[in-house]
């Protein structure tokens, strides 16, 4: 095991390095109708520019390079923490009002959805009636809801929150109340037997069997919810890693948008690996 870890993380290196190298040799200068401007006077420079041709100036396709890249990392990791008004602010500030909204609307839907499914999923009942209603808006885009909550709530960091808790409590309420419906008979009927208390047997008995599966709806949720938050802060401006990206673009600094989306795929990679260690946790294996 401990073998094939090493090849996956070597492999994972070696094209990491592949693509790094193919990412620098498709933005080498290169020297185009050009002249060197060594040994020539001003007049002849003068002369080779009306004939068309750039004297010492090289040309590339615009995108940016690798070392281009690594500068403007470092540039905006130097500060991260710098505030020059609305406009100019340092990356971790910005990142920190995406997550801010991000763990709010998520745990607003975790803290409905979650309770919800457990009785729909306990309640055959429940489920049937209830099906309808998610399965009509569980397809809704969360950006279709947008315009309707700048209307109603008139506020673009609430309305962004919202935007979050609609589209994060249909993965956690459709995961929690199939995880509850499908708790093992058996253990149900062992509980019967023992006459357990109904409050007793939802945390001993039906909890730790669907945990999984509830683990599972909240990691989806997270992912759709990073997903969603940086569309709904291009759409709404004011702060966030998605206003960033889209004022960098705005800014025309192209290193500086290709960074924002190195960061949003960096901590979407980390709030996927914590449900998952989450969820490695509460799996019982036989």
């Amino acid at each position: 095991m401990y073998s094939v870890h090493l090849k996956a993380k070597v492999l994972s290196l070696f094209i990491f390095v592949i693509f790094i190298g193919i990412w620098y040799v498709s933005t080498m200068t290169t020297s185009t109708n050009s002249v060197s401007p060594v040994n020539l006077t001003q007049e002849q420079i003068e002369y080779q520019k009306l004939m068309g041709k750039d004297v010492g100036v090289q040309k590339t396709n615009g995108f940016p390079s690798p070392i281009q890249m690594a500068q403007a990392i470092g540039k905006h990791l130097s500060n991260p923490f710098y505030d020059n008004g609305p406009n100019d602010k340092g990356i971790a500030i910005q990142l920190g009002y995406s997550l801010f909204r991000v763990g709010i609307g998520f745990l607003l839907a975790s803290l409905i959805a979650i309770p919800l499914g457990f009785v729909i999923g306990m309640s055959p009942l429940l489920y049937k009636a209830f099906d309808p209603f998610i399965q009509i808006l569980k397809p809704i885009s969360p950006l279709a809801w947008m315009p309707i909550a700048l209307y109603t709530i008139k506020d673009s960091s609430l309305s962004g929150i919202f935007v979050i808790f609609i589209c994060s409590i249909w993965p956690m309420l459709i995961n929690t109340a199939f995880g509850v419906s499908s708790v093992k008979r058996d253990w149900l009927n062992v509980a019967m037997t023992l006459e357990v208390s109904p409050l007793r047997k939802a945390f001993q008995v039906i909890l730790p069997a669907a945990a999984p599966t509830i683990l599972t709806g909240m990691r989806i949720s997270m992912g759709i919810a990073w997903l969603v938050i940086v569309a709904a802060e291009m759409l709404v401006g004011g702060t966030g890693i998605g206003y960033f990206l889209w004022n960098e673009w705005n800014n025309l600094s192209l290193t500086s948008v290709l960074f924002a989306v190195l960061v949003i795929g960096v901590v979407g990679m980390l709030l996927d690996m914590v449900f998952a260690q989450l969820q490695k946790w509460v799996t019982y294996v036989e």
